[in-house]
């Protein structure tokens, strides 16, 4: 089960990131089939690898592996306890689809200023 878990935070991680699969397995120095078996579950990333995402994504391995960021403040931890992870992940997945949209929203009101 933690294994399936810690695959489908970096599978969002990738995606979030925009990267395929392959790019991302070769900043990670694996073979994209590799990454697969890991997203799935079905693989682990050795602790040298570990280090290297963290540091590819600015991410803490307390994030990737248990879901948990040291660096959110109690109270929004004591207000997100409510809710599954499941229902985290969709927030943030929805609360990334508005930046995209907003930054989209910026550049075209940009473009239409210089035209």
């Amino acid at each position: 089960m933690l294994k399936k878990e810690i695959g489908l935070r970096i599978k969002n991680i990738r995606l979030d990131m925009n990267l395929s699969k392959q790019k991302f397995a070769s900043l990670l120095g694996i073979s994209g089939q590799y990454l697969g078996l890991i997203e799935r579950g079905d693989g682990s990333l050795s602790i040298e690898k570990l280090q290297t995402l963290c540091n590819l994504t600015h991410l803490s391995a307390d994030y990737i592996l248990f879901g948990k960021d040291s660096n959110i403040p109690a109270e929004v931890i004591e207000l997100l306890s409510e809710y599954t992870d499941e229902q985290i992940e969709e927030g943030f997945r929805t609360l990334h689809s508005f930046v995209k949209f907003i930054r989209h929203s910026h550049q075209d009101s940009s473009e239409e200023t210089i035209a």
